[in-house]
């Protein structure tokens, strides 16, 4: 008897502790060059429901994130971020979206970084 009880609690521990497990972390490249457009990259990530956390890292271009799988995907992400004129390595924004950013996060004709240079205004 003293076993079963023990066995059904094991296996009710694990289905909880597998249910809690539905947070993502990833990370994946947005060209961009500077302190606004790691602004405008994070909150677009940020509005899309389920994303928790977003961090883009001038320097790497690469942005981080933790998203609740059950709300969104990766590429729910990418399309938020390529409609503020960003573009992914699976999805380009459109022209009229690149030609909203600022004047100094113009990256296709220069994708350096500038990240020291530009200040967030």
């Amino acid at each position: 008897m003293k076993t079963t009880i023990l066995s059904m609690a094991m296996m009710l521990i694990a289905v909880v502790a597998y249910a809690q497990d539905k947070n993502k972390k990833m990370t994946f490249d947005v060209n961009g060059k500077c302190a606004m457009c790691k602004e405008r990259i994070e909150e677009a990530a940020l509005n899309v429901k389920g994303v928790k956390y977003a961090n883009w890292d001038i320097p790497t271009h690469q942005l981080a994130v933790i998203m609740d799988e059950r709300k969104t995907d990766a590429m729910k992400i990418k399309t938020a971020i390529v409609n503020v004129g960003h573009d992914t390595k699976e999805l380009k924004a459109t022209d009229e979206a690149y030609n909203n950013v600022h004047p100094c996060c113009k990256y296709r004709e220069d994708n350096s970084d500038d990240g020291n240079h530009h200040e967030n205004k």
